[in-house]
C-alpha cells in the first residue's frame, strides 16, 4: 500500500479538540495519523436482516487494520416492513429511506473521511446507503447481508399471507399451526429468502459494481459472508490510494446493466423507485421507457420465488449475479469500473480463474438441484423480461407491473371497480368476501405524496390466498408492492391521485381495462357502461372539479416526505 495522504489532516490544525475527542473514544496517537474508514451499518435488533450485521463489520475493522487504515464504526438502524404490514407503521417505510441516506450523509460529512464501508441486507436500508455513497462520493464498498435460511419444505417467511388471512376467517385454522409458522417462518439472521425488495437490491448493488462480486444473497450463515466482510475491509483501502469513488463506477452504463440483470433475475418492482432515485443523486436520469425497452429484450433466466420456484441460497450456490452477468455478457458493457479496481469483464475472469461457479455446485445437489434448474439456459428461457410500464388514461405518466409473477391468463383484463381510498378498507373488503371474482381492485391516495407510498403486500397476498378470488382479481394502486407480491398488480399509477392523477376521479362501477403487451392501463367505461376515451376523459374532467380527498394533518419526517416527495416515476425521493 502506498503512502496514502489523510483527508483530515488540514481539519485537525483548526482545532485541537478534534484529535482529543478521537482519542478520547479510545484511539491513540498513531490511529489518527492513519487514513480513517467509516464503517456503517443498520445493525440493531429491528429484525433479522439487521440483527447479525456487528459481526459483518467487525471483520471489516480487522481488514482495515491490516491494510494500515483506521475504522470507524457507526450504526443508523433500519426497520423492516415485515413489522409494520396492517397498520400506519407502513407509511413511514419509504421515508425512512430517505432518512437513512440523510443520516449516513450526516456521519460522512461532519469529518473529513478518507473511505467509507456501507452494510445492510433489506429493502430500504440497502438503496438509502447506495444513495448516500453517490452523495458523498468517497472511496465506499457495500456489504450486502446475505439470505436467511430457508423455513420447512422450502418455504420463505411469506406463508405470513395465507396465515394471517386464515386468522381472520374463523374456523379457518389451529393456534397450533400459527404458533408453529411464528417459530419457524424466520430461522436464521439475513434478508427474507425470496426475491423480494430486500435480495432484489443486494442484486443491484452487485450489478452496479459497489459491493464486491459474488457478495449478493450469500447466505447469511456461512462463513463466506465473514471472509467476503474481511475482504472489504483490506479492499477499501486500495479504492482510497486510486481514489476510485462511486461516480467513477455509478456511471449510466452501470445503471443500464443492473436494470438488465434486474430484467433477467425477476426483481422487485420497487427497483423502479430505487435505482432511478440513486441515479438522480448523481445528475443521471433513469426514465420508465429505459426499464421498458430494455425488459422488451433481455431473456429471464433465473427461477427464483415469487416469479419462479426456488429460493434465494440456491441462486447464490447457483453462480449468483456473477453467472447472471457472465449468461448475459453479450448485452452487458464489460467495460464498467467496480469496486475491485477491476472493470466487470476483469472480475468475471477472474472469478471463472479461482472457480467460483463450480465450487458451490454441491451445495445445490444437497436439495438435489442443478444449476440449471435454477438459472435457465438461455437456450431453454420462454420469457423476455420480468417488467412493464403501463400507460394510459389512467397512468398518464406510467404504472408498473411485474408479469413474470403473474399467470398468463391475466396479461390482459377488463373488469369493473371496486375502489378503495385506504389499503386497510380493500384488505377487508377481501377478507370479508365483498370482492366479486372479475372484479378489479383499485386503492388510491397511497402514493408518495399521499400516504408515503406503503406496499400493498397485505392486500395482494390476501388475494392471491383466496381460491374464490385468486387468478380472476386485478389490483390497481399508485402504491407500491413488496417484492414478494403475486398475480395481477399494477402499482406506482402515476400522477398519484393525491396530486390530481386520474385515479383520484374513477368511481366503483367504472370499468378498466389493462393489456401487458399491448403496455396500456385505462378507464374504458362509467358506472358499468363502455365509452370511447374521449367521453370517458370529458365524465373524469367533470369529476375532477370536486378536488381531492384532503390529507390528515401531519408532522415530522412524515409530513416531510408527503409534502416534497417526487412521483414515483422518479424515484419518489425528496
Amino acid at each position: 500500500m502506498g503512502d496514502i495522504k489523510q483527508k483530515s489532516a488540514s481539519e485537525r490544525l483548526l482545532w485541537a479538540q478534534f484529535d482529543a475527542l478521537q482519542l478520547g473514544t479510545g484511539w491513540d496517537e498513531e490511529d489518527i495519523k492513519k487514513p480513517q474508514i467509516l464503517v456503517e451499518d443498520v445493525f440493531g435488533d429491528s429484525h433479522p436482516g439487521s440483527v447479525h450485521l456487528n459481526q459483518l463489520t467487525e471483520q471489516v475493522k480487522y481488514g482495515v487494520f491490516e491494510t494500515g487504515g483506521f475504522p470507524a464504526q457507526f450504526h443508523a438502524t433500519d426497520i423492516c416492513d415485515g413489522c409494520a404490514q396492517g397498520h400506519d407503521g407502513m407509511n413511514y417505510i419509504l421515508a425512512s429511506r430517505e432518512a437513512l441516506c440523510d443520516m449516513v450523509e450526516v456521519h460522512g460529512s461532519v469529518c473529513s473521511w478518507d473511505g467509507m464501508i456501507l452494510a445492510s441486507s433489506c429493502d430500504k436500508s440497502i438503496p438509502a446507503h447506495l444513495k448516500a455513497a453517490a452523495r458523498l462520493d468517497i472511496p465506499t464498498i457495500f456489504i450486502p447481508g446475505g439470505s436467511m435460511r430457508v423455513g420447512p419444505n422450502m418455504t420463505t417467511s411469506l406463508v405470513a399471507g395465507d396465515i394471517s388471512l386464515r386468522q381472520k376467517r374463523k374456523g379457518e385454522i389451529t393456534d397450533q399451526e400459527v404458533r408453529d409458522y411464528k417459530i419457524t417462518g424466520c430461522p436464521s439472521a439475513g434478508a427474507c429468502t425470496f426475491l423480494g425488495t430486500a435480495s432484489t437490491m443486494q442484486c443491484m448493488s452487485e450489478a452496479l459494481g459497489l459491493a464486491l462480486p459474488g457478495s449478493a444473497l450469500m447466505p447469511a450463515t456461512m462463513t463466506d459472508i465473514l471472509r467476503n466482510s474481511r475482504k472489504a475491509g483490506r479492499k477499501i483501502m486500495a479504492l482510497v490510494e486510486k481514489d476510485i469513488t462511486p461516480s467513477k463506477i455509478l456511471t449510466k452504463e452501470a445503471f443500464v446493466n443492473a436494470i438488465i440483470v434486474h430484467a433477467a433475475i425477476g426483481g422487485s418492482t420497487n427497483a423502479t423507485i430505487h435505482l432511478p432515485s440513486i441515479a438522480l443523486e448523481l445528475g443521471i436520469e433513469l426514465t420508465p421507457e429505459l426499464f421498458d425497452e430494455i425488459n422488451h429484450k433481455i431473456p429471464h433466466i433465473a427461477n427464483i420465488n415469487p416469479s419462479g420456484k426456488h429460493l434465494t441460497e440456491s441462486f447464490w450456490f447457483a453462480g449468483g449475479i456473477p453467472m447472471v452477468q457472465l449468461m448475459l455478457k453479450d448485452y452487458l458493457n464489460l467495460d464498467v469500473m467496480t469496486v475491485t479496481g477491476k472493470t466487470l469483464g476483469e472480475n468475471l475472469e477472474d472469478l471463472e480463474k479461482e472457480n467460483f461457479f463450480e465450487r458451490n455446485l454441491g451445495y445445490l445437489a444437497n436439495y438435489g438441484l442443478k444449476r440449471e434448474d435454477v438459472i435457465f439456459p438461455l437456450d431453454k428461457v420462454t420469457e423476455i423480461g420480468s417488467i412493464a410500464i403501463l400507460r394510459g388514461n389512467l397512468a398518464p405518466e406510467g404504472s408498473v407491473v411485474k408479469y413474470s409473477a403473474c399467470s398468463e391468463k391475466m396479461f390482459a383484463h377488463k373488469g369493473i371497480a371496486r375502489v378503495y381510498n385506504s389499503e386497510e378498507d380493500a384488505y377487508n373488503a377481501v377478507v370479508n368476501g365483498d370482492i366479486n371474482p372479475g372484479e378489479i381492485i383499485v386503492i388510491r391516495y397511497e402514493g408518495p405524496r399521499g400516504n408515503g407510498m406503503p406496499e400493498m403486500l397485505m392486500t395482494t397476498e390476501a388475494i392471491v390466498c383466496d381460491k374464490r378470488l385468486n387468478g380472476t382479481v386485478s389490483l390497481v394502486t399508485d402504491g407500491r408492492f413488496s417484492g414478494a407480491t403475486r398475480g395481477a398488480a399494477i402499482g406506482h399509477v402515476s400522477p398519484e391521485a393525491a396530486s390530481g392523477g386520474p385515479l383520484a376521479w374513477i368511481a366503483t362501477g367504472d370499468i378498466i381495462e389493462y393489456d401487458i403487451m399491448d403496455r396500456k392501463l385505462n378507464v374504458v367505461g362509467i358506472n358499468g357502461v363502455e365509452m370511447s376515451l374521449e367521453e370517458v376523459e370529458e365524465i373524469l374532467q367533470e369529476r375532477a372539479k370536486a378536488g381531492v380527498i384532503p390529507r390528515p394533518p401531519r408532522k415530522g419526517l412524515f409530513k416531510r416526505y408527503t409534502t416534497s416527495a417526487l412521483s414515483a416515476m422518479k424515484g419518489a425521493g425528496y
